[in-house]
């Protein structure tokens, strides 16, 4: 390997890899793609702030009916899933550091637990869904929809909201999984490590965007049951 070439081995030594022609230097190309990530995720914000908005005003409005049905939710399940989701969200970090510090074989081990977290995850929301289906309180698809409290009506529109919440969310999560899989391959070669650390500080920054709608998924849907 020749002088100032990409670094193809464990090492603890900063790759001196150039920037792309159009930056500057590689700080400079690295602000460029975090500010690029930051743009994408606020154009986030607006459909799931849009979403959760409209559950908070429907809330505040009909705050018996949408307490009654949300007793209808596994609570503990979705607590389960918030642990999962918060301790994938420090295995991304790690993976992070781990790049950072050029050692490959830590930051593969840490994308894989932060993916098999992830899948855990969205495994956990299956089985909810499936007992809420069971339960006939899934009213998507024209599938039936038997609310045995009061005011079902108000309950169904509870369960419309929390459905599109939910699926939206694990959708962004199968996406997270892919970009997941995407950098374990990019990882394995370790080509360019200062790109890799680039790559994967955005990758991390997106599954933080998870964490984060997930917390207030959780919280309006089911905890605010009084």
């Amino acid at each position: 390997m020749s002088p100032g070439g990409p670094m193809n081995t464990e090492s603890n030594i900063p790759d001196p890899t150039p920037p792309a022609d159009h930056f500057d230097d590689i700080e400079q190309q690295q602000h460029a793609g975090l500010l690029g990530m930051w743009v994408f995720l606020l154009t986030e914000v607006l459909l799931f702030g849009g979403l959760l908005a409209a559950f908070v005003i429907c809330r505040l409005r009909y705050a018996d009916a949408f307490a009654g049905a949300a007793e209808h939710l596994d609570l503990v399940l979705a607590a389960v899933n918030t642990a999962l989701l918060f301790t994938s969200g420090l295995t991304m970090v790690l993976a992070e550091l781990a790049a950072g510090a050029r050692r490959r074989g830590p930051t593969i081990w840490w994308l894989l637990a932060t993916a098999a977290l992830g899948t855990a995850f969205l495994v956990l929301k299956g089985v909810e869904w499936y007992g809420e289906y069971k339960e006939q309180l899934m009213p998507v698809l024209g599938l039936p929809f038997v609310y045995p409290g009061e005011e079902p009506q108000l309950a169904e529109l509870f369960f419309n909201l929390y459905f599109v919440a939910t699926g939206l969310h694990a959708a962004h999560m199968l996406i997270g999984l892919g970009v997941l899989a995407v950098m374990l391959v990019l990882v394995r070669g370790w080509r360019r490590p200062d790109r890799l650390d680039r790559q994967l500080r955005i990758a991390g920054l997106y599954w933080a965007f998870i964490d984060v709608v997930w917390i207030f998924i959780f919280t309006c849907f089911y905890l605010l049951r009084a």
